[in-house]
């Protein structure tokens, strides 16, 4: 029997166990409350409200432009779908790097403004000392390593991360960091998949993967990539369940014909 297969509501420690008895994390994004809700019906463990909002519900080309009321505002869509799922909310670039009071300010609002149950935060050494103040007012944190996109001017290219020794090691180095300092798990992106492994079996506190293998503590990838809402993107580690853009394309152009030909609305359709 799976750990939470009869848990109303999961939490961190919830995660914790699952990663003490070897069962795999799922984790969505999510940005409405009407997506939401379906995800948490699902049974899904995790539901991210991603800075990847910026470029799926916003239209820009980065994660850098989203602010904090964006973020908020989604979250707290999301919130009032779910009952079950753990909800993380990603802080936006500009809200914690390199200033830990405003790092818990921005942290303190999206707790208090949303009612999720957890921050994640892009980075490892640079915002210890965000998560550290993060941590002392009692809101869980998740880190993200690997891929950064917060970082994408600082690397130019959104291209494999730690295939490298020295930057693998600090990746390792980080991870450990985040753990010490008392982040709950971490998202590692895009890199190589023994390096992820490396990571997850070395760490207590679970590792989810984007981009990262199969040997790590659970998965998460953008919901509107995976259902093929989204075409542009398709990076390697992208499965696509399902191929929602055409479907969505047959609907409405049957939609635009039927008002065309006068089919739409009939006689059961009308009062």
């Amino acid at each position: 029997m799976s750990v939470h297969s009869d848990i109303k509501k999961i939490t961190t420690h919830v995660l914790q166990n699952m990663k003490f008895n070897g069962e795999k994390i799922s984790m969505l994004t999510a940005y409405d409350y009407s997506l939401a809700r379906i995800l948490d019906q699902s049974g899904i463990d995790v539901i991210l409200v991603g800075d990847s909002a910026s470029n799926v519900m916003a239209g820009f080309e980065t994660t850098l432009p989203i602010t904090l009321d964006m973020m908020i505002y989604h979250a707290s869509s999301v919130v009032r779908a779910v009952d079950r799922a753990l909800v993380v909310v990603d802080m936006p670039f500009g809200t914690y790097q390199g200033n830990s009071k405003l790092a818990l300010s921005s942290a303190i609002r999206i707790m208090k403004e949303t009612g999720a149950s957890a921050v994640k935060l892009e980075g490892g050494s640079e915002i210890v000392e965000s998560v550290q103040r993060i941590l002392s007012a009692g809101i869980p944190v998740m880190g993200h390593l690997g891929l950064t996109p917060q970082s994408i001017h600082k690397f130019g290219t959104y291209v494999v991360r730690a295939k490298e020794d020295e930057e693998a090691e600090k990746l390792i180095s980080d991870a450990c960091l985040l753990q010490e300092t008392g982040a709950f798990a971490i998202v590692i992106e895009k890199v190589p998949a023994q390096l992820a492994q490396k990571v997850a079996e070395k760490l207590k506190i679970p590792i989810i993967g984007i981009g990262a293998g199969a040997f790590v503590d659970g998965q998460v990838l953008v919901l509107h990539d995976m259902l093929g809402i989204t075409q542009e993107f398709s990076p390697r580690f992208l499965r696509r369940y399902h191929n929602l853009s055409e479907e969505i394309l047959i609907a409405v152009k049957q939609y635009i014909t039927d008002v065309k030909n006068q089919d739409f609305p009939n006689e059961k359709e009308q009062y």
